[in-house]
């Protein structure tokens, strides 16, 4: 449940779980609580806080002073995100996609806690890997902070588009950092013909040879030969 802190300007803050751990000592067990809170202001703006302490309550505050000393702001468009994202803490993987209106915030609890303080109402999400609170929540807000909105992609590439061209520049996956344009290639001349092709001439037959011409010049020696 959602609760607004004290002197904060409407920012406020859920608590995303609560941990015990217990250190086994000469007396007995020794036990140590830490929580883990999101806080934000719905509407752009959201951080995630871990906090020890020996009891619930002082843990839950360390964590929401953390978590507002962490807070950012990160781009949103309208009721969405601008495009889908991927953000990864650990062994944790978490994607985020648009949603039309009406979709409402398609998620687990954890990945929901950050994304309702942030201000989506529209988003859909799938979650891979490890499981663990706090590296789901983490890998939350590395998603986030992969978000580019219209204004920066115009800072980055140097150049003034409509929004239009912004969303389909971010669905087809173009790079926000300038590029060259490339030089302009040569065109072939349209009026060169090809060379006629060459006929290949058939092979020759190789000329036979045989044993007889060398026998008829051996008879021919024997009958030229003088006789005493």
């Amino acid at each position: 449940m959602a609760e607004y802190l004290e002197g904060s300007g409407g920012i406020e803050s859920t608590t995303v779980g609560v941990f015990r751990t217990a250190a086994t000592v000469k007396g007995g067990r020794r036990f140590s609580f830490s929580s883990l809170v999101v806080v934000g202001d719905r509407n752009g703006r959201v951080g995630a806080g871990y906090g020890k302490a020996n009891q619930v309550p002082p843990a839950i505050e360390k964590a929401q002073k953390i978590a507002k000393r962490e807070m950012r702001t990160y781009p949103m468009q309208g009721r969405t995100i601008p495009h889908e994202v991927e953000g990864r803490f650990g062994a944790c993987r978490v994607r985020l996609v648009p949603a039309s209106p009406g979709t409402g915030v398609i998620a687990g609890a954890s990945v929901r806690a950050v994304l309702e303080m942030f201000g989506l109402q529209d988003c859909l999400t799938k979650s891979y890997g490890s499981n663990n609170p706090k590296n789901v929540v983490k890998a939350v807000i590395n998603g986030l902070s992969k978000l580019r909105g219209k204004d920066d992609i115009e800072r980055l590439r140097g150049v003034n588009v409509g929004t239009t061209d912004v969303e389909d520049m971010i669905t087809r996956g173009t790079s926000f950092l300038p590029v060259a344009e490339p030089e302009a290639e040569a065109t072939p001349n349209e009026t060169t013909e090809a060379p006629a092709a060459v006929a290949e001439k058939p092979a020759e037959a190789a000329p036979e040879t045989s044993a007889e011409p060398a026998a008829a010049a051996d008879d021919d020696k024997t009958k030229e030969a003088p006789t005493e």
